[in-house]
C-alpha cells in the first residue's frame, strides 16, 4: 500500500529530528494512536496497525503504565489550579510536598548524613549537572579550588549536556564526537559482572579504584558512579560491595560521592534506590526518569544539609543554577501521585514477579549461537549478542510479535512497566527472542524451534 501524501510519518520525516538518528528520509518511524496500560497501538507507514507490549517504559519512565487513574487524576486537578508559576521567589504545595516525599524516601543509614536538600530539574542530565556543580562549588568554599574534576567508571552514561558528557564513557560512549568540548575527567576501570565476578575480582577492582583515587585526589571533586547497573553504557550489572569500595574511597581522599539514579531509581533494580542493595547512602544523589510515572520531564538532585550550607556559605553565595521551569506544579504534582503509588509497596512484589518471568522467559535465548549472554537484575532483561543489533530489523521483527523494544549496540533488552502481567512478560520475553533469532540467528539454529 503507497503511503497517502502527507501522511503524519512523511510529515515527521520533513521536520524533525529522533534521538541519535539522521535527519533522513528513510527513518524507520511508527505511529502511536493510543496508549493504554501497557500496549500501544502503533501504525506503520503502510497503515498497518499493531498492538504491542511496550517493553521498554519509554525509556524507562512509564512505570505505572500510561493512562494510569491516579496520575490522570492528579494531572487534572492541579490543571485546574495552575499549570506553572516561576520558581524564583515564589513557592507551591506540589514542590514542597514532592521534596519531603524525596527526602523521606532517599537512602539513609547509621553514621551517615541523611540526603536532606533538594533541587529540582528539567531532565536527568540537568540533575546531573547540578550535581557537578555542587561538587565543584562544594570543594572551592571548602579551601580546594584546584579540585574541578571527577572521577567516573568506564562503561557509564550520565547523559547528553557537556558536563555530563564528560563523565561518560571516553572510549565507548556515545559522545566521542566532542573531544576538544569534553572535560578531561579522570575513569576507574567497569566493576566487574554481578553474575560471574571472578574470585578476588572485586577486592583486586577495589584496590586499583583506590590507587587512582589516591593519585589524582588533589585535582577531585567528586566520584559519580551509576549504581548496581549502568545503563545505556551497556546494561552492566555489577556487585553491591563495589558500592562500599567507592564509600570508602571517597571518604578515604575527601571527594564527595555522586549517585546517578536517573535509571535505577523507584525499585527497577529489586530495591527502592539501587544504593540500598549495598546500605551505602552518597552525598549527592541524582533521579529522574521514573519519578513522574512518565507522564512529565521532571529530575531532582538531592545532597545532604552539610554540601548544601557549604555551598551557601561560599564566595557565590548560592547554587549557580536555575531552569525556567525549575518546580513546575504541574510535574510535581504528578511526581507526588506516582511516588504515592510507590509509597503504597506493591511495586516490590511486581519487581519480583517481573524478574522471575523475565529470568524463566528469556532462558531460551542463551541456546542461540548469536548470543552472547542473557542476564537479569529487577525489572530489568537484557540479550546480548556478540555482533551489533540490526535494529530496524529487530524492531520490526518484534513487533510482529506484539511487542516494542529499542535495540542498541549489541543490546536487546526490555524494563517494563511495573504493571505488566506474567501474561505481558511472556509475551515480551517471547517477542524480543524470536525477533532476534529471526534476524540474527543462522537458519539452522532457526529450525531447532527459536525462531
Amino acid at each position: 500500500m503507497t503511503p497517502a501524501r502527507g501522511s503524519l510519518i512523511q510529515r515527521d520525516r520533513a521536520r524533525l529530528w529522533h534521538p541519535y538518528a539522521p535527519a533522513s528520509p528513510d527513518l524507520p518511524l511508527w505511529e502511536v494512536e493510543a496508549a493504554d496500560g501497557v500496549r500501544l497501538r502503533l501504525r506503520s507507514e503502510d497503515g498497518e496497525h499493531h498492538e504491542v507490549v511496550d517493553a521498554m517504559s519509554s525509556w524507562w519512565s512509564a512505570i505505572h503504565g500510561y493512562r494510569h487513574p491516579v496520575l490522570d487524576a492528579a494531572a487534572k486537578r492541579q490543571l485546574a489550579a495552575f499549570s506553572h508559576v516561576m520558581f524564583g521567589g515564589l513557592t507551591h504545595a506540589p514542590a514542597v510536598e514532592l521534596a519531603e516525599r524525596l527526602v523521606a524516601m532517599a537512602p539513609s543509614g547509621p553514621g551517615r548524613a541523611p540526603l536532606e536538600r533538594v533541587f529540582l530539574a528539567d531532565s536527568g542530565s540537568v540533575s546531573v549537572e547540578v550535581a557537578l556543580k555542587l561538587a565543584v562549588q562544594f570543594q572551592t568554599a571548602s579551601g580546594h579550588p584546584r579540585r574541578q574534576r571527577f572521577l567516573s567508571l568506564r562503561g557509564g552514561y550520565h547523559g547528553d549536556t557537556f558536563a555530563a558528557m564528560g563523565v561518560c564513557d571516553p572510549v565507548d560512549g556515545m559522545h566521542s564526537a566532542f573531544p576538544g568540548l569534553l572535560a578531561g575527567n579522570v575513569f576507574a576501570p567497569r566493576p566487574p559482572a554481578a553474575a560471574s565476578p571472578t574470585p578476588g575480582s572485586v577486592v583486586a577492582w577495589a584496590s586499583e579504584l583506590q590507587a587512582i583515587a589516591a593519585a589524582h585526589a588533589g585535582e577531585l571533586a567528586a566520584i559519580i558512579v551509576e549504581p548496581v547497573l549502568q545503563g545505556a553504557g551497556g546494561m552492566h550489572a555489577y556487585p553491591a560491595e563495589c558500592l562500599t569500595a567507592l564509600r570508602q574511597a571517597a571518604d578515604r581522599h575527601g571527594l564527595l560521592l555522586i549517585f546517578d539514579e536517573i535509571a535505577t531509581g523507584f525499585g527497577r533494580t529489586g530495591e527502592l534506590f539501587a544504593a540500598d542493595h549495598a546500605g551505602v547512602v552518597p552525598d549527592i544523589l541524582c533521579v529522574g526518569k521514573a519519578l513522574t510515572g512518565g507522564y512529565l520531564t521532571l529530575a531532582a538532585t538531592l545532597c545532604t544539609d552539610e554540601v548544601a550550607a557549604t555551598v551557601s556559605a561560599g564566595r557565590a553565595g548560592a547554587l549557580l543554577h536555575g531552569p525556567t521551569f525549575m518546580g513546575n506544579p504541574l510535574a510535581c504534582a504528578v511526581a507526588n501521585a506516582s511516588l504515592g503509588i510507590i509509597a503504597d509497596g506493591g511495586w516490590r512484589a511486581d519487581v519480583g514477579r517481573t524478574n522471575a518471568g523475565l529470568a524463566s522467559g528469556l532462558a531460551p535465548a542463551r541456546d542461540l549461537d548469536c548470543v552472547r549472554d542473557v542476564r537479569t537484575i529487577g525489572a530489568v532483561g537484557v540479550i546480548e549478542l556478540h555482533d551489533a543489533v540490526d535494529v530496524p530489523a529487530v524492531t520490526a521483527a518484534a513487533i510482529r510479535h506484539g511487542v516494542w523494544v529499542r535495540p542498541f549496540r549489541n543490546l536487546v533488552y526490555t524494563m517494563p512497566p511495573y504493571i505488566s502481567t506474567a501474561a505481558d512478560v511472556e509475551q515480551i520475553t517471547a517477542g524480543m527472542t524470536a525477533a532476534v533469532a529471526e534476524v540474527h540467528e543462522p537458519a539452522p539454529a532457526r529450525s531447532r524451534g527459536l525462531g
